[in-house]
């Protein structure tokens, strides 16, 4: 191409040096989403946005730029059940993910495990500062699983982790004030 076009070496090593990039890019976001373990099937394309109210649909617009990832806040998203809130935070993340930022996703009950399992081997620690390598955490179902004092324990520490170091993104079935009574905590 750059004999038939001519190009001065300069040109040829500069079409070189961006076709690289552009290349490690695509790689790093492969790279990216695959590491996220988000449900690929959950994307913006296949989320029915028109039926979202227009004040929701505003503050979806503000989340795929992705700000409140640069200042750490949290997104909350609430509702009842199959009212789409995993599949809208997913498709967020996924987007997120090509513009590269690294984003985390689990279910909490599958979290809450990997947490433990971790206190239990001294790794908690070494776990926490793996998970706020991220630009973010979408945890899915908060609240809506039964959990005991150790469980709640751990997310608790989570969650004081990524304070100011790591936006969480959570959904819940239950409203903030019900939280507490799905907990099995005498």
């Amino acid at each position: 191409m750059a004999r038939r076009e001519t190009l001065s070496y300069e040109m040829y090593l500069h079409e070189l040096v961006m076709r690289e990039c552009e290349e490690r890019r695509r790689k790093r976001i492969a790279r990216y989403l695959r590491e996220s373990r988000l449900p690929l099937e959950k994307n913006l394309e296949a989320f029915d946005r028109p039926r979202l109210p227009a004040k929701v649909n505003g503050q979806v617009s503000s989340l795929l730029d992705g700000m409140f990832l640069e200042k750490c806040e949290n997104v909350l998203a609430f509702g009842k059940p199959g009212s789409g809130k995993t599949h809208l935070l997913c498709a967020i993340a996924q987007e997120l993910i090509h513009q590269e930022q690294r984003i985390l996703f689990a279910t909490c009950s599958m979290l809450v495990q990997d947490l433990l399992v971790a206190k239990k081997e001294l790794e908690l620690p070494k776990m926490l500062r793996k998970v706020s390598r991220n630009d973010a955490i979408l945890i899915d179902d908060i609240g809506y699983v039964q959990q005991s004092r150790e469980e709640i324990e751990v997310l608790f520490t989570l969650l004081a982790h990524c304070y100011e170091r790591t936006s969480v993104m959570l959904t819940s079935d239950l409203p903030f004030s019900k939280w507490e009574k799905s907990s099995d905590i005498p």
